[in-house]
């Protein structure tokens, strides 16, 4: 039969572009850093969403919402920059909103300039006051803005804002867009050139891993963990994550970049508010990843959640990681429990890379980044067609597959038709039973690897010719 391999594109061909465009973004000048600050629910999110010119912060009308600061590239005029959407800041917050306060007043300590909302329906408060006083000592740009001028009645409200000491307001409608384009012009205007504080970039760009699991298992503490910083809100409620979190990562002298995301308690189709919208930055956090490590709480049975999160990240194809995470509470006896739940619970992944670890103390974290590595090189593994059909007659010769309706079919043909996740072609003369793919597959593991990876395998079966 003629050889099929050259009907598929060369991977290598698609390699060598990916390498060429990622290198030139890596070469990219550094972006100036835009952060929005303000107290709760006067529409920061809202006024973030429409100066990237996308919905892409999580907005709900209820305060508190955005807990991280979370960064966006932004446009206009031909200039990029970068904004940080932040939580609502109080000076006397306690609790989870104190946390949050700290990660706004850290955005305003990196920023190049500060963009501080106020809601024009309600004037100036005290803790707008009080986050004047935190705003002068930041010695950055600062550009007053008042939000939620949706018409004409309000924009004699704004004058009273000069009382503010920070100079003339900017009347804006989140909403509506009115006023925006003045608000980005005088961004333009506030933003350096260039950035205070450059980092060097990495060539080809770091590769992306999605932290991903269950409400409150321990996501965010181990991407603080990682960074050596608070870089994500860590409480003991459940769900304080919301929007997907960057972060730039070293684990072994190489640079990871690492999303921390939300924790999935429902289905996507199930989920509400400002759920259903974290649920789906969760699954396209997922999908613009190369490989997912789902953490399970290691002192807790696998739930249903577990399971679902498993779901997702297979359905999605991306290489995974299974990090069971509070080892430093697993007793003997929850270790003997834990055996018979992986074998029952983790069927569908038992190839999966597995790490025992701590995020509170540490323990075995750096082990992450060699299982990671294990999972990217199956996932990028390509095995020649000469090789694999090679293996495959004597896979065969040794175990023929089952018989079906009196007929044994015959497997003419085998080639990889793409890599990340491998995929396999087998082309034959009858339909192949589950099993015997599922057989095709384990064996496929055990001689070539593939440890951390899916592999998928599809069937093609010859339709027979009428002689004329």
């Amino acid at each position: 039969m003629t050889d099929l391999d050259g009907t598929w594109a060369d991977e290598s061909d698609w390699t060598a572009f990916d390498e060429e465009v990622e290198g030139e973004e890596g070469g990219a000048p550094p972006m100036p850093v835009l952060a929005v600050v303000g107290r709760p629910n006067v529409g920061k999110s809202t006024l973030v969403n429409r100066i990237i010119g996308r919905r892409e912060a999580v907005v709900q009308d209820v305060p508190g919402v955005t807990r991280d600061r979370v960064a966006y590239d932004a446009l206009w005029n031909g200039r990029k920059f970068t904004v940080v959407d932040t939580g609502g800041w109080e000076p006397d917050a306690v609790g989870m909103m104190a946390a949050v306060a700290a990660q706004a007043e850290l955005a305003m300590a990196t920023a190049d300039a500060i963009l501080f909302v106020v809601d024009a329906t309600v004037g100036a408060t005290t803790n707008d006051e009080a986050a004047v006083k935190l705003l002068r000592r930041s010695k950055r740009p600062v550009l007053l803005v008042a939000n939620k001028v949706d018409d004409e009645r309000l924009v004699a409200e704004v004058a009273s804002l000069w009382s503010l000491g920070l100079g003339e307001p900017i009347p804006v409608s989140g909403l509506h867009g009115r006023g925006s384009g003045d608000m980005l012009d005088a961004i333009l205007k506030a933003l350096p050139e260039t950035p205070r504080e450059t980092f060097e970039a990495v060539r080809g760009g770091p590769r992306r891993v999605a932290l991903v699991g269950r409400p409150n298992v321990g996501k965010s503490s181990l991407l603080n963990r990682l960074t050596g910083e608070n870089r994500s809100v860590v409480h003991e409620v459940a769900g304080t994550t919301v929007d997907p979190v960057d972060s730039l990562v070293e684990l072994d002298d190489e640079m990871w970049r690492f999303v921390d995301t939300a924790g999935l308690r429902k289905r996507v189709n199930f989920a509400s508010g400002a759920e259903y919208y974290a649920s789906l930055r969760t699954k396209a956090a997922i999908e613009s990843a190369e490989v997912a490590i789902v953490l399970l709480d290691a002192a807790e049975p696998i739930s249903e959640q577990d399971l679902r999160v498993l779901t997702m990240v297979v359905e999605s194809g991306r290489a995974c990681v299974l990090a069971f995470n509070k080892w430093d509470l697993v007793d003997e006896d929850r270790r003997h429990d834990m055996v018979r739940e992986l074998e029952r619970g983790l069927v569908r992944v038992p190839w999966a890379e597995k790490v025992n670890i701590s995020a509170l103390t540490g323990r075995a974290v750096r082990k992450l980044a060699p299982a990671l590595r294990t999972a990217l090189k199956s996932w990028d593994t390509r095995i020649p067609t000469g090789q694999l059909n090679s293996w495959l007659t004597d896979l065969i010769a040794a175990t023929p597959p089952p018989v079906r309706s009196g007929k044994q079919p015959k497997v003419l043909f085998a080639t990889q038709a793409g890599t990340r996740p491998p995929t396999f072609v087998l082309f034959t003369t009858g339909f192949l039973e589950a099993g015997y793919r599922r057989f095709i597959e384990r064996r496929l593991r055990e001689d070539f690897g593939f440890a951390g990876s899916p592999v998928r395998i599809s069937v093609r079966v010859r339709e027979k010719r009428l002689k004329k």
